[in-house]
């Protein structure tokens, strides 16, 4: 068998590796949700999902063909480092809650069965986006890249996403925190700069990923996964359910949407 040849079939393996540290991590989420009788704990796993599917592919492609042991390298780190800090920030921001506005929204249109409708709306939907957007990891585990421009590029934006949406969280955080600002609309530090620094820098820290990916060779093939997360936080599941909310919850969202950035930051507006 020629090299062409055994990459082909180790990645037809590790697509399967990657499905099966999908599949395991949204079972265990779904446990945990009947246990708490709550449904917004799928997106702590979601995080957690891509740091399974990362730690796969690099212990699988350990003597893998023409796997760089660098690119493996880091890819796990940058997921792992994205993953856990936003899958911890998630459970902090959840504790004693109940469920999420958006997950009773969901089940509102179940018919029949609520855990099979939930099965298959919350748990399976996002399995399958999990597995989708994860590719660029499973395909950049198995390709050779050597220290390069496209991975020191994809690093510098993953950083610059991951500080981005670490600091917007930690301001959104501690403003939450002030009693005297119950009711009102976050629009300081970075949210005067834009509405969702936080999806904002998610979408940066998963472009990041995918230069890396790319890096080797294989991973430009896998473009339409960061497209579809960016497409997810800002048009589907991520922006527009948020100030939906907003706009009937927060004193003063209209004026902020007015004068302030949707998503790519700017300077804000006067007036």
């Amino acid at each position: 068998m020629d090299l062409a040849s055994t990459l082909v079939a180790s990645l037809g393996l590790g697509f399967l590796w990657s499905a099966l540290g999908v599949l395991g991590t949204v079972t265990v989420a779904f446990v945990v949700g009947r246990i708490l009788h709550r449904y917004r704990d799928i997106d702590v796993f979601w995080p957690l999902g891509f740091v399974v599917v990362a730690l796969i592919g690099f212990f699988t492609t350990a003597g893998a063909p023409g796997a760089s042991a660098l690119q493996r390298t880091v890819l796990l780190a940058i997921v792992a480092l994205w993953g856990l800090r936003l899958s911890i920030h998630l459970a902090l921001r959840g504790r004693g809650e109940g469920e999420d506005p958006r997950y009773t929204a969901i089940m509102r249109r179940a018919k029949g069965s609520e855990v099979a409708y939930a099965l298959v709306v919350v748990y399976g939907l996002q399995a399958a986006l999990m597995f989708f957007v994860s590719l660029p990891i499973t395909v950049g585990m198995h390709a050779s890249a050597p220290l390069g421009v496209l991975v020191i590029a994809g690093v510098a934006v993953w950083l610059f996403g991951f500080v981005f949406e670490t600091v917007g969280d930690a301001q959104l955080e501690a403003f939450k925190h002030d009693p005297a600002n119950r009711g009102r609309v976050m629009d300081r530090g970075l949210w005067a700069w834009t509405r969702h620094p936080n999806y904002f820098g998610d979408a940066c820290a998963w472009w990041g990923i995918f230069l890396v990916a790319s890096a080797g060779g294989w991973g430009f093939v896998t473009i339409l996964s960061p497209l579809l997360m960016t497409r997810l936080l800002t048009s589907v599941s991520g922006k527009p359910l948020l100030e939906a909310r907003m706009a009937k919850t927060r004193e003063g969202f209209a004026d902020y949407v007015a004068r302030t950035s949707s998503f790519v930051p700017r300077p804000p507006r006067r007036g």
